[in-house]
């Protein structure tokens, strides 16, 4: 089985401490990390595990195969 992150570049984001009224930037946002043996079955059971995402206003979604689910390591921008 194979492990697939899902995105999407819809949507926008605040900085930390903004008080702009405006979003900051677009960005691309995480939808969710799933299993299956390919990209589709991996897709089917994220909506089966997160019901919520069909009352989300996101669409457009795509995936990328992980190598492995385990953190690297952590990195600091400031």
């Amino acid at each position: 089985m194979n492990t697939y992150i899902f995105l999407t570049n819809e949507g926008s984001t605040y900085q930390p401490n903004s008080e702009s009224i405006e979003p900051d930037c677009a960005n691309t946002q995480v939808i969710g990390i799933s299993s299956g043996n390919n990209e589709d079955e991996a897709f089917e059971s994220l909506k089966k595990e997160n019901t919520y995402l069909s009352t989300m206003s996101f669409d457009e979604v795509y995936c990328y195969k992980l190598e492995s689910d385990n953190i690297v390591k952590y990195f600091n921008l400031k």
